[in-house]
């Protein structure tokens, strides 16, 4: 690629083989468009909804759930049974997921067709000699084309004549204030993107001015273009929650398997028909799924999706909310998100603050409406609104001393001069870059001024200078040499877009999660890093690099050295897409944060791409997995808390199925060991699998945030969903599970016959898992955390008890599901049984306590010890 913005103008035109006055001749267009081909952004071919679809499929688990329905139909139907219930509810869940699946990829691919609506249709060219309106899709390099105001620019190009050209670049840049052009600029190598003065981009626009330019790269090879060729070439990564979903179906693939084979062997041992073996192996390993599992994961993530509605965040991709509670670093546009997004005068330095405010509101092109709302460019702006503040309204004071002429901003001059009427004498009114401005100036304590305005810059403040004077007759001619001389001095004005309320704590809390927030913005590095250190988000050992210092190091050594930098400025989208890799490298879960076409391949490849609603482009809009309605990096926080609160509630929704599920297997399992018969009918466990399985694991999914949620570290991405000894807590719980509920056979099939043996272990197991659910609630005791807090599982506890009971109570149920009625004594030993789980797993918590007690004295004893 050629370093066009390198190139004098002269030079630009000779490689181009082209004219400035002339522009191409039709043939030489006809010849570059066949080499070259359409000015237009391309993505990559669709695939069809079927190939889409299929593709949903393509997951372990799934697989898993497809594999169990059939055996579950065959079983049914080798026992002539003809009850394909199970079948039906598992196949029916697949479907549901696999259309979720394919709508979010559906959403997915609207960033390329948004970032294709912002090439502009038309453009006005020199072709021959002549001027001539065309599509922008026929132009080529070389071709030479007009700007003005208001215009899309068509394609990339190096300006060859500027007039007070300024253009709007914060699509692809991030920063709000438009660039000032100049054709006769030369850039050195190094400069980016937002430094480049005599470049125009496509996909910008010109807000001031006018140009004439030539066309360098048109269509895929533009600046916009190589970000749509990011977002169509970089997939978007899998969420925690899918690789941790995956691991899961992989182990109850694994454990199906076991039991089946484990099974089968017993039953040779023990000389029993192998097809029979075959049918209750096969039966066993059904029952050991929980086929409600990604149904009960996509109603906890949706109603996750509807609470952070209300809190200002809008998730397109339920798996996001998930994502969220994961993440370990958070990389943060600057402006919009940490700021304001609006410039303000936070300081002055003069001897008459209100003069020298008046003044300067005079010289802007601001309008100020009926409702007081300032219009304008956002540095006049701060001005007028800082005029506002203190009492002076510019409509006011312009009756007073009307306008009558004017001397534009250039960006040679760096300066803007209105005159005004007063009387029988006229004001002259000069704002614009201080040194510059002083020496136009009747001043003697310049090196003062100097000092004052260089400490202002070393805030990263936004500094402007105010001269005037009065003079009684206007020159004939009114240039800049006979006007803005000889000035009297009022005074600097310093400006910066200020952070948000709010942010400096959302970062603390942040810092006490173990979450680092990192800066990235397209700005110069003085002011991120003054926004930065205000923020606490850049600490004393922390560095800020630029663009340009990156470009110097290779891929590996910014993975090494990532975790020194708190402060990315001045940057590309390839840059900012090999800072979240970088990070993504070291295990973290990145969040990114962004509003501009700029932003949204790093959005795609982050973990989770968060884009603002307010001032955001439909392209990052839908490259992005969240949407913040009020543009605040305090929300992200907030939707942190929300996310770790539903990874903790997936995790004990999924502790409680699989944990009930190996409570039925064993029940089953030693049934058969110990020779009785099967103490619970298929029937009765399909039952059991989607009544009092399901409700109290998606009440679960509800569970209220602990109080020290936002006190832990973020959930590791690398460690498996059963990790920390959950694996080892869940078949224990489900072995306690299965002997109460086979205890509760045996003394039923014991004293009293088959029938009331099914019927205690059916209530029992029923029961037994409702009330499990509230020891899941917490790693604390219950007297710790209560029960009432939740009332969705204390809802869901009282329908369970009332639909198990009327199944067994109910005759025509009853006969359904082969019970019969108990007794009195039966359901005392029933109900006794069912409620045994509280005290066992206080017991066993009050263990754990005790031992994580006595390794924390220890360690505080081991470190007394090596200080002393």
């Amino acid at each position: 690629m050629k370093m066009w913005q390198t190139l004098k103008k002269e030079e630009t035109i000779e490689k181009l083989n082209t004219n400035e006055k002339q522009g191409l001749t039709e043939e030489q267009v006809r010849k570059k468009q066949e080499k070259e081909g359409k000015n237009k952004l391309e993505d990559k071919k669709k695939e069809s909804i079927l190939i889409k679809f299929i593709k949903q499929f393509n997951d372990f688990m799934i697989i898993i759930l497809i594999i169990a329905s059939i055996i579950s139909a065959i079983v049914s139907k080798m026992q002539g049974e003809n009850d394909y219930i199970d079948s039906f509810i598992i196949i029916a869940i697949v479907i549901l997921n696999a259309i979720i699946g394919v709508i979010q990829e559906a959403k997915a691919e609207k960033s390329i067709e948004a970032l294709k609506q912002l090439t502009p249709q038309k453009c006005k060219t020199i072709r021959e000699g002549n001027i001539k309106e065309i599509n922008a899709e026929e132009l080529v390099k070389g071709d030479i084309i007009l700007l003005e105001a208001g215009n899309y620019v068509p394609a990339d190009c190096r300006l060859l004549e500027t007039y007070n050209l300024k253009i709007e670049e914060s699509s692809l840049t991030g920063e709000n204030l438009p660039s000032e052009k100049d054709a006769n600029y030369i850039c050195n190598k190094e400069e980016q993107l937002g430094d480049m003065k005599n470049m125009a981009f496509m996909a910008s626009t010109v807000v001031n001015g006018h140009a004439k330019a030539v066309v360098t790269e048109t269509g895929m090879r533009t600046t916009v273009g190589k970000i749509a060729n990011m977002m169509i070439e970089n997939e978007a990564p899998e969420t925690p929650i899918q690789k941790k979903l995956g691991q899961v179906g992989k182990i109850l693939g694994i454990a199906c398997l076991a039991i089946c084979i484990l099974i089968f062997l017993i039953g040779i041992i023990k000389k029993i028909e192998p097809i029979e073996m075959f049918m209750t192996s096969v039966g066993l390993a059904v029952a050991a799924i929980p086929e409600g599992l990604p149904a009960i994961v996509t109603i906890v993530l949706s109603i996750g999706v509807t609470k952070m509605s209300k809190k200002n965040s809008i998730i397109r991709k339920l798996p996001a909310v998930e994502t969220l509670g994961s993440s370990s670093v958070i990389c943060s546009d600057k402006t919009g998100t940490l700021t304001q997004n609006k410039m303000k005068v936070v300081e002055t330095k003069t001897t008459d603050e209100k003069k020298m405010i008046e003044y300067a509101t005079l010289c802007t092109d601001c309008e100020i409406t009926q409702n007081h709302k300032v219009i304008g460019e956002p540095t006049e702006k701060a001005i007028v609104e800082k005029a506002l503040e203190i009492g002076i309204n510019k409509r006011t004071t312009e009756e007073q001393m009307q306008r009558i002429a004017e001397i534009p901003f250039d960006s040679t001059r760096k300066m803007m001069t209105t005159i005004h009427k007063k009387g029988n004498k006229y004001i002259v009114i000069t704002k614009g870059a201080p040194d510059i401005l002083i020496e136009r100036c009747e001043i003697t304590n310049k090196a003062e001024i100097r000092k004052q305005n260089l400490e202002m810059a070393n805030k990263a403040l936004r500094v402007i200078a105010v001269g005037y004077k009065e003079i009684t007759t206007l020159p004939n001619k009114i240039t800049s040499e006979n006007t803005e001389t000889n000035l009297k001095y009022l005074g600097l004005i310093g400006m910066i877009d200020p952070a948000r309320e709010g942010v400096k704590e959302a970062v603390k809390t942040c810092k006490k999660a173990g979450i680092k927030t990192v800066m990235i913005t397209g700005d110069h590095i003085q002011t991120a890093k003054a926004i930065a250190k205000e923020l606490e988000i850049m600490g004393k050992n922390d560095k800020a690099i630029t663009g340009q210092e990156l470009d110097k190091i290779t891929q590996k050594e910014l993975e090494k050295n990532i975790k020194e930098y708190s402060v990315f400025a001045r940057v590309t989208p390839e840059h900012k897409v090999r800072i979240v890799k970088a990070w993504q490298k070291t295990g973290a879960v990145v969040a990114m944060t962004g509003d501009g076409v700029n932003d949204s391949p790093a959005l795609k490849n982050a973990d989770i791409g968060i884009a603002m609603g307010k001032n955001g482009t439909d392209v990052a809009k839908n490259a992005s997995d969240m949407i913040l309605t009020d543009d605040n990096f305090v929300t992200i926080v907030e939707a942190v808390k929300q996310g770790r609160n539903i990874y903790d509630n997936i995790k004990k929704a999924i502790h409680f199925l699989i944990a009930t599920n190996i409570g039925e297997i064993v029940t089953i399992f030693m049934g058969l060991v110990l020779g009785m018969k099967s103490p619970l009918l298929a029937i009765q466990l399909l039952w059991i699998n989607l009544v009092t399985d399901s409700l109290p694991a998606i009440a679960l999914g509800l569970e209220p945030e602990e109080k020290d949620i936002m006190n832990r570290k973020p959930i590791d991405s690398r460690k498996g969903i059963f990790s920390d000894g959950l694996w080892s807590k869940i078949i224990i719980e489900g072995i306690m599970i299965g002997m109460l509920t086979l205890i509760s056979f045996s003394i039923g099939n014991k004293y009293y016959s088959l029938e009331i043996g099914r019927t205690m272990a059916f209530i029992t197991i029923g029961m037994l898992e409702l009330i499990h659910s509230f020891n899941i609630k917490s790693d604390k005791s219950i007297l710790e955390v209560g029960i009432m807090e939740n009332k969705y599982l204390i809802g869901s506890f009282l329908l369970g008890v009332f639909v198990q009971n009327i199944v067994a109570i109910i005759p025509t149920f009853a006969d359904i599901f082969e019970l019969h009625t108990l007794n009195s004594t039966q359901w005392i030993i029933t109900i006794i049984i069912s409620f045994m789980p509280i005290p066992i797993m206080e017991l066993q918590k009050w263990v754990n306590k005790e031992r994580l007690s006595k390794k924390n004295i220890t360690k505080i004893n081991y470190k007394e010890k090596t200080i002393y």
